[in-house]
């Protein structure tokens, strides 16, 4: 029988750049309000690492739309992309350094905006902590996968050394 078990505050306490590719197959699940069970297992990461980073929603400094960036490893991060769809982070590292890891696509959904509504995961989780959470929650069945990495992408306005950051990890294909 396999184990399941939640990383712990220490898993998202490290560096977006050590996290992001240690969720590569673990499993998102939103618990609906009658109990139903959406899971997908998290197959695309994507790491945004500081006010030093130009695709960072830090980069600009601590703003409104930043300040979730700021708080504590462990915190969901949830915004809305061009108006249209909402994106999942989780931040990561330590408090007052803004980084975080973009939830990018699942087994089933490719693409963040796709994961999240496949998922209905909404603004209601902006804010609130994945940790012990019976809503949301990340689990590691112990499933071994490898990746690989690439540059970042949907980010052409940070320019030539931040959109080229292999700081994009994908499940390598025969894994799922």
């Amino acid at each position: 029988m396999i184990k399941i078990q939640q990383p712990d505050a220490e898993f998202y306490a490290r560096d977006c750049l050590v996290v992001a590719p240690d969720l590569i197959g673990k499993i998102l699940v939103h618990r609906l309000p009658d109990g139903t069970e959406l899971r997908e297992r998290i197959t695309e990461t994507e790491a945004y690492r500081g006010e030093e980073d130009k695709a960072c929603h830090a980069s600009k400094g601590r703003t409104a739309r930043s300040q979730m960036l700021y708080r504590e490893s462990g915190i969901i991060y949830v915004y809305l992309c061009y108006g249209v769809n909402y994106l999942m982070n989780i931040i990561t590292g330590e408090k007052e350094h803004p980084q975080g890891v973009l939830l990018r696509a699942g087994e089933f959904h490719k693409g963040p905006a796709r994961l999240t509504k496949a998922l209905q995961i909404d603004k209601t989780f902006n804010g609130q902590s994945i940790l012990k959470n019976s809503e949301i929650w990340i689990e590691n069945d112990g499933q071994f996968c490898t990746w690989h990495t690439e540059k970042r992408v949907g980010i052409d306005y940070a320019g030539e050394i931040w959109k080229n950051k292999p700081w994009r990890w994908i499940m390598d294909e025969q894994e799922y």
